[in-house]
């Protein structure tokens, strides 16, 4: 498949491949609108940049090991795209980010995605005799796969603990899902087992993460606003200074494990809100 994204040789894995590039790219652009709040607001409302910083440190290895392996275009392509989506979403967090915030996403940023990447790239290309680098290069990129699997797991305990899916999108969790399905068949038609088994993961946590949301989902009933916040203001000034919610932040990885990191954010925005001590001042909508 070094030739393009479809091969008459491999028809099954180049079937797979193009299928996880589709689903893949609408993952990608999930985030999209929550930027888009950014950009308007010129705020970043409180989320975190590292799950967008680890998606795009994601994206740079798999592209690294498509390149080394020299016949993986779907990985290349997708990975390419993501991480020109990833750099952009970045480099908006830090136009709009509170300074201090903006110190931290680029200390994170230099620090995976400039150093560490570097690092890696070193010690393969210079240390790694070349019949060895791909084998190398895939068990890092296993191995980091692997070690983000902890994040879909807090995401369970946090919807079991407050018995609340609401920061748990269905649509994203179905597509991730779908995205692990495709690639893990394209991993198996090229007999990858670096595509192959991250991807087993993210399948049975896409599907757990769709259990729970039908387990623990809310009807939507009318939206009635509530205060929040202890403070001394009429109710006529109160309700001027209403303050929405930060929307869905959705990093997302192609070919990570692809039920991980796209929970990040929304798992950060709702423990901020379960634990915060002081209620915020203004007023949310209740479901």
């Amino acid at each position: 498949m070094a030739d393009g994204l479809f091969s008459m040789a491999h028809p099954w894995a180049s079937a797979f491949g193009i299928l996880g590039n589709i689903i893949s790219f609408l993952v990608f652009l999930a985030p999209t609108p929550t930027f888009l709040r950014v950009y308007r607001k010129k705020s970043t409302e409180g989320f975190s940049a590292v799950p967008y910083v680890v998606a795009l440190f994601s994206c740079m290895l798999w592209i690294f090991y498509a390149l080394v392996k020299t016949n993986s275009s779907p990985l290349l392509t997708i990975n390419a795209f993501g991480c020109v989506v990833e750099g952009f979403y970045i480099l908006l967090y830090v136009v709009y980010a509170p300074r201090a915030a903006r110190h931290r996403a680029l200390a994170f940023f230099l620090l995976l995605d400039v150093a560490a990447f570097a690092l890696i790239v070193s010690v393969t290309v210079l240390l790694v005799p070349q019949p060895s680098r791909a084998k190398v290069l895939g068990s890092v990129c296993l191995a980091f796969s692997m070690a983000v699997f902890v994040a879909p797991l807090s995401v369970i305990f946090v919807v079991i603990k407050t018995k609340s899916a609401e920061y748990m999108p269905f649509s994203l969790s179905f597509f991730l899902t779908l995205s692990a399905v495709a690639w893990f068949f394209y991993g198996l038609f090229t007999k990858d087992i670096y595509v192959t088994l991250p991807n087993v993961g993210g399948f049975f946590f896409g599907v757990a993460q769709m259990t729970l949301y039908f387990c623990y989902r809310k009807p939507d009933t009318s939206a009635l606003v509530l205060p929040t916040g202890i403070h001394d203001v009429s109710t006529e000034t109160a309700a001027q200074q209403e303050v929405e919610l930060p929307e869905g932040t959705h990093p997302a990885v192609a070919m990570l494990t692809v039920s991980t990191l796209p929970m990040l954010a929304e798992l950060q925005k709702m423990e901020q809100e379960i634990s915060s001590p002081t209620p915020r001042k203004g007023y949310i909508k209740a479901f």
